[in-house]
């Protein structure tokens, strides 16, 4: 298979949220090593231990709509829309560690005690 820019932008946005190579493969119906060999050529590659991976923000999904199955453990799911429309999806930025949403869905589903007596 050919890579196309939408599998090199499917690509770009799996490896910054954490996915695997395998992952991604299994993703576009690729091998392990031409994930691996592409990453490598678009500079992606080269991830430092010591450099926490830059959270994925809505521009390096493009808008793309979440679906349940293009989740993973990392990704906000917080719903977006009703889940009878055909727009329906979820948030799918990279999530705060122990909770299932990102920071900014994280600031409206979990509200302070200061806040609480405010409202």
């Amino acid at each position: 298979m050919a890579w196309t820019e939408e599998s090199v932008e499917i690509l770009k946005a799996m490896w910054l949220e954490g996915r695997s190579a395998r992952e991604i493969g299994e993703r576009l119906g690729m091998t392990r090593n031409a994930v691996i060999g592409k990453a490598n050529r678009l500079g992606l590659s080269h991830k430092s231990k010591s450099t926490p991976a830059r959270p994925v923000i809505a521009a390096d999904i493009k808008n793309r709509a979440m679906s349940p199955l293009d989740l993973n453990e990392r990704m906000c799911r917080w719903p977006i829309g009703h889940p009878g429309d055909a727009d329906f999806h979820f948030c799918g930025r990279a999530r705060v560690p122990g909770r299932p949403y990102c920071e900014e869905h994280c600031a409206v589903a979990y509200r302070g005690k200061a806040v609480e007596a405010a409202a």
